[in-house]
């Protein structure tokens, strides 16, 4: 089994920064992706960003290029959120693949954390 701990969600304004951790325990050898979701009240859960976990191959959703970044490092996978806006305000899932491909489908991943609320206030 794999669990992941997400961290590092809070409060900030528009135009600040936050920088989430997806730690991954248990049975890493079995991963090669993490991807992050979001999802805000009353909407459906999106995606975010996913990269391998060997750095080759990145994916992001058009509403946060140029402002986000996905990295790994010895099992931990980050996400930097620079020039936060009010309509990034949601939970915060980081999401762990038995795969190499990098994906934007939720249903392809297997593995969850718990989730960390973002909320950035105008």
């Amino acid at each position: 089994q794999v669990q992941l701990v997400e961290s590092g969600g809070g409060s900030v304004q528009a135009g600040g920064s936050l920088r989430l951790s997806c730690a991954a325990s248990g049975r890493t050898s079995s991963l090669y992706s993490t991807g992050w979701f979001r999802q805000a009240p009353g909407k459906e859960r999106e995606f975010v960003a996913a990269i391998n976990w060997s750095g080759r191959s990145t994916s992001y959703a058009d509403s946060v290029k140029g402002r986000f970044t996905i990295s790994y490092a010895k099992n931990t996978g980050y996400l930097q959120m620079n020039s936060l806006k009010p309509e990034d305000t949601a939970v915060y899932y980081c999401a762990a693949a038995n795969q190499v491909v990098v994906t934007n489908t939720a249903g392809e991943y297997d593995y969850w954390g718990q989730g960390t609320q973002v909320t950035v206030s105008s």
